[in-house]
């Protein structure tokens, strides 16, 4: 493998363009589009159709599916999330490239933490900036120049652009799932690791809210009447608790306990919600079992129990197909001057939805940075440059086929 003419034109497209690659990014980051912000995600939803149109891509809003919610109070509801984005170039072409990202964050729309500003080191600072609208501009630009490129009709690709990966997707799940059992290759752009590394084997996850219902009463007159709920969703969260260290690599955390009221009051519902991390199918399937086995039986009389949810990520190992397109890309990288290392990772995100239904996948090509999740998230304006190159020379070999996407295809499939 190495670096064509050609190739070259296109990397010199994406360091023309650095201003606007890392402006645009800042201008988005600036737009609170919090998982649950309608406004905010409709603005940001304006902005990306803006900024897709010079690509000359079919461009379209997909609605997405509602999702059961339980509130504290234990009522179950169904919630309503945003549009989807989806860009698509070739959908005819032999080779498929899916290309994901999401553009909801994790600050809500009364978050203190608003606007990007730029740190005295350099790095930027703000809501978003590395997870992952940075991220969203790298593709768009690394896409951008692609179309340049002398070989691209051999490479369809599409883009999915969803409003809800923060909160584990559960509105978008079914688009991944039909974007990985259609393409060839992945590529997700949450922000790599601080020092450069992407992720290489991703833990699978699941996410349950489990009602406790018992029967309420006056705590002094007829203390016994009643069932309380509070004390049985604490018994059952210590026994939910319990479950850690008994299989290799699976933890159960338990998040919060909602529920109660008066202090002179039985209470009558509680809510316990927690997160289950696993390291492969087995371990998802042991989890499952084990966390219902304790959902059907209340801890006292008068209590019912009702679990919803489940794993939403699955697991995402380093089968062949993952290892050879890390291969790959790290020797994409090196003719860049990149070093391109991965690591495992606890975390989870649509990569990991996309390898299940059959898509091998990288899934950290965006920026560098840092502390996401939190006031202090940060981004290296350095680093657009580079992922964006990364990612174009990604796609100028997939459509040499100096990357095979149909070989990588058919290792994931023979594993499934």
């Amino acid at each position: 493998m190495r670096i064509l003419p050609h190739d070259q034109t296109v990397l010199d497209h994406v360091a023309a363009r650095e201003a606007a690659i890392v402006g645009r990014a800042v201008d988005w980051a600036n737009v609170n589009s919090g998982s649950r912000n309608a406004a905010g995600l409709e603005r940001m939803l304006d902005l990306l159709e803006t900024a897709a149109a010079p690509l000359a891509a079919e461009v379209a809003r997909l609605p997405t599916a509602g999702s059961t919610s339980v509130g504290d109070d234990g009522r179950v509801g169904t919630e309503a999330h945003a549009d989807a984005l989806r860009i698509r170039m070739r959908p005819g072409a032999p080779v498929q490239v899916v290309l994901t990202g999401h553009y909801d964050t994790v600050f809500p729309a009364d978050s203190v933490f608003q606007t990007v500003a730029t740190r005295r080191d350099g790095a930027l600072n703000g809501p978003g900036i590395a997870d992952m609208k940075g991220g969203i501009s790298v593709m768009l630009a690394a896409l951008e120049a692609f179309e340049t490129h002398p070989d691209k009709a051999r490479v369809g690709w599409t883009v999915l652009l969803s409003p809800d990966e923060e909160i584990g997707s559960p509105a978008s799940a079914p688009l991944l799932a039909e974007l990985g059992a259609r393409g060839h290759v992945g590529m997700t752009y949450e922000p790599a690791m601080p020092d450069g590394s992407l992720a290489g084997a991703r833990k699978g996850s699941g996410n349950y809210h489990l009602i406790v219902t018992g029967k309420a009463a006056h705590a002094g007159r007829a203390f016994d009447e009643g069932a309380n709920a509070v004390a049985g969703a604490a018994i059952l969260a210590a026994r939910l608790h319990a479950l850690n260290g008994q299989r290799d690599g699976v933890t159960v955390n338990v998040a919060k306990i909602a529920g109660g009221g008066p202090l002179n009051v039985v209470a009558d519902n509680a809510v316990v919600r927690f997160n289950v991390r696993v390291p492969d199918t087995a371990a998802a399937a042991w989890i499952e079992t084990a966390v219902r086995g304790i959902a059907a039986e209340p801890p006292f009389p008068g209590l019912t129990l009702d679990l919803h949810g489940g794993m939403t990520r699955p697991p995402k190992p380093m089968d062949a197909s993952q290892t050879a397109l890390f291969d790959a890309v790290r020797e994409a990288g090196a003719l860049l001057g990149q070093t391109i290392a991965w690591k495992p990772s606890g975390g989870v995100c649509e990569g990991n939805n996309l390898h299940a239904a059959g898509l091998p996948n990288i899934d950290t090509l965006g920026v560098l940075g840092g502390d996401i999740h939190s006031d202090q998230e940060f981004a290296w304006p350095a680093s657009f440059v580079d992922r964006a190159q990364l990612s174009a020379l990604i796609l100028c070999k997939i459509a040499s086929g100096e990357i095979d996407a149909l070989k990588l295809k058919s290792l994931r499939l023979e594993t499934m």
